[in-house]
C-alpha cells in the first residue's frame, strides 16, 4: 500500500489550525515514538493516516469506527517542582475545596444523630494496620542495612558544601553548587564520599505517648524525645517498642467539646494479655558490621531487595497516613505525628520573626515524610562521564533507585519516565547542536 503525502499530518496536540473530522476512517501510527529525540517533543507527534480496509466496504447501513492506535505510556516526565525557600508550600487539597467539603458534611448532616467516632479519632488504633506497621518498620530497616553493603560496591559521592549527591564512580561536572564559597569555585562541586544519611535523608519527629493528649510546648522541646518520623508514625499504628512506650487505650474517649474528652473507665475490663507481635522486629546493623556482597550474583540479588523495601516501605506509609494525621510545616521541613502539630518555636524558616518561631502545619504529602533525594542517572556505568554540555538529554531518579540499578537491578516502570531511557543521548556537543 502506498501513502501519498497528503496523508500525512502533523499532531501538536490540538493546537494547529488543521481539522479532522471525528467520523474520519484512518489509522494514526507514531512512527518516532521510541526513537532518540529532544525532550520538547513529548507532546507532538508525527502521525500516518492510512485508510482502513472496512472503507472500501462501507454501507449505508455500517459505518466504520475510527481506530487510534497510539501509546500511552510517557517517554518523558520532568521531576517534581523544587518550591523556593521563600514561599509557603501549596496545600495538598486547597482551601476551597476544603470549605466546601466542610459545607457538604455540615448540609448533609443537619438534623442527624452524631455518629460514634471511628478509630483511630476515638482513641483507639486501627486492628487490621498493626500488620501493616510492622512490615513498614522493618522495611525500613532492611532498606538501611541493604544500602550500607551495596555502597560498599556501588561509589556514591556527596558534595563538600551543599546536599548534592551522585552515584557512579566520578562525580558529575555540572556547576550547581549552591553552599558556601560556590563562586569562588564557579558552582562546581567538591566530592566526597557520602554516608546512608547522604541517601536517606534523617527526619526525626517528636514521640508521644498520648497521640490525642495535649500539645507539646515551647517548654518542653527539649524534654520530649525524638525518634524518625517513620518510626514514631509505626509506633502510632500499633508497633511496640519498649524503649518508646505509647497509650494504648481500649475503649474510646468520652468527648466533652470540640477539643475536649476524658477516658473511659476501663478498671472494670480484665487485665490485657501479652500478645506477640505479628512479625519478629529487625535490628539495624552497625556500619562497622555491613559486609559487602562477595559475588555478582549476591550483589543483584542485595539490589533488587533493597528496591522492594524501598517500595514497601513509600506505599505501606502512604497507607498509614491515610488513617493516621501527618502535619509538616509550610516553610520548613519540620514533621509532626499527630492531629495537630506541636507548639515549639523553633522554626528558621524565611520571615520566622514575623511568626515568631511558630510553624505553619498543614497537611503532610508521602515526600514530606519521605523526601526523595534526585540525582543523575547515569546511562553506562563502564561508559564516558557525563558531559557538561549534554546535560538537557541525561534524566534523574531517586538516589535508592539509581544505586540499586547500578548494582544489577531491573528499572523499575515507576521512574522510567524521569530517567528518559527512551532519549537518544549525543556522543558530542556538534551532534547534539544537530538535534531537533
Amino acid at each position: 500500500m502506498s501513502i501519498s503525502s497528503s496523508a500525512i499530518s502533523w499532531n501538536d496536540g490540538g493546537q494547529s489550525s488543521g481539522y479532522r473530522p471525528k467520523s474520519s476512517p484512518f489509522v494514526l501510527l507514531n512512527p518516532f515514538y521510541g526513537l532518540g529525540f529532544s525532550p520538547s517533543l513529548r507532546s507532538s507527534s508525527i502521525e500516518f493516516r492510512l485508510p482502513l480496509k472496512s472503507t472500501l466496504l462501507r454501507t449505508k447501513t455500517c459505518q466504520p469506527l475510527p481506530v487510534l492506535v497510539r501509546s500511552e505510556y510517557p517517554q518523558n516526565e520532568d521531576l517534581p517542582r523544587q518550591f523556593s525557600k521563600r514561599e509557603k508550600k501549596p496545600f495538598p487539597v486547597p482551601i476551597v475545596e476544603l470549605r466546601r467539603a466542610a459545607r457538604e458534611r455540615v448540609k448533609n448532616n443537619k438534623d442527624k444523630p452524631k455518629r460514634p467516632l471511628p478509630p483511630p479519632k476515638n482513641g483507639l488504633i486501627v486492628k487490621s494496620l498493626v500488620p501493616l506497621a510492622y512490615r513498614v518498620y522493618n522495611a525500613r530497616i532492611r532498606l538501611i542495612n541493604n544500602l550500607k553493603r551495596l555502597m560498599k560496591v556501588v561509589r556514591v559521592h556527596a558534595c563538600g558544601w551543599c546536599n548534592e549527591i551522585h552515584v557512579g564512580p566520578y562525580g558529575h561536572p555540572f556547576k550547581s553548587c549552591k553552599g558556601q564559597k560556590a563562586s569562588q569555585r564557579k558552582g562546581l562541586h567538591e566530592w566526597t564520599k557520602a554516608a546512608i544519611e547522604d541517601v536517606i535523608i534523617p527526619l526525626e519527629a517528636y514521640h508521644l505517648y498520648d497521640r490525642l493528649g495535649k500539645r507539646i510546648r515551647h517548654e518542653e522541646r527539649f524534654s520530649v524525645p525524638r525518634i524518625p518520623a517513620i518510626v514514631e508514625l509505626c509506633i502510632q499504628a500499633g508497633v511496640e517498642l519498649h524503649e518508646f512506650p505509647a497509650k494504648r487505650r481500649r475503649k474510646p474517649i468520652i468527648r466533652i467539646g470540640k477539643s475536649e474528652f476524658i477516658d473511659a473507665d476501663e478498671s472494670e475490663l480484665p487485665d490485657p494479655e501479652p500478645q506477640a507481635p505479628p512479625m519478629p522486629l529487625l535490628m539495624e546493623l552497625p556500619d562497622s558490621e555491613a559486609v559487602a556482597p562477595s559475588s555478582e550474583e549476591e550483589t543483584i540479588f542485595l539490589a533488587e531487595e533493597t528496591l522492594r523495601a524501598w517500595e514497601e516501605m513509600r506505599n505501606g506509609t502512604k497507607k498509614l497516613m491515610r488513617m493516621y494525621k501527618v502535619r509538616v510545616c509550610g516553610y520548613c521541613p519540620e514533621v509532626h505525628i499527630g492531629p495537630t502539630g506541636h507548639k515549639a518555636q523553633n522554626c528558621g524558616a524565611y520571615k520566622h520573626q514575623q511568626r515568631n518561631g511558630q510553624h505553619g502545619w498543614q497537611s503532610a504529602v508521602l515526600d514530606d515524610l519521605i523526601p526523595t533525594r534526585y540525582v543523575w542517572h547515569l546511562p553506562d556505568i563502564n561508559g564516558p562521564p557525563l558531559q557538561r554540555e549534554l546535560r538537557n538529554f541525561y534524566g534523574q531518579a531517586p538516589a535508592v533507585v539509581e544505586i540499586c540499578v547500578q548494582a544489577g537491578a531491573a528499572v523499575p516502570e515507576t521512574y522510567k519516565p524521569t530517567m528518559r531511557l527512551e532519549v537518544g543521548i549525543p556522543s558530542s556537543v556538534k551532534e547534539a547542536e544537530m538535534a531537533v
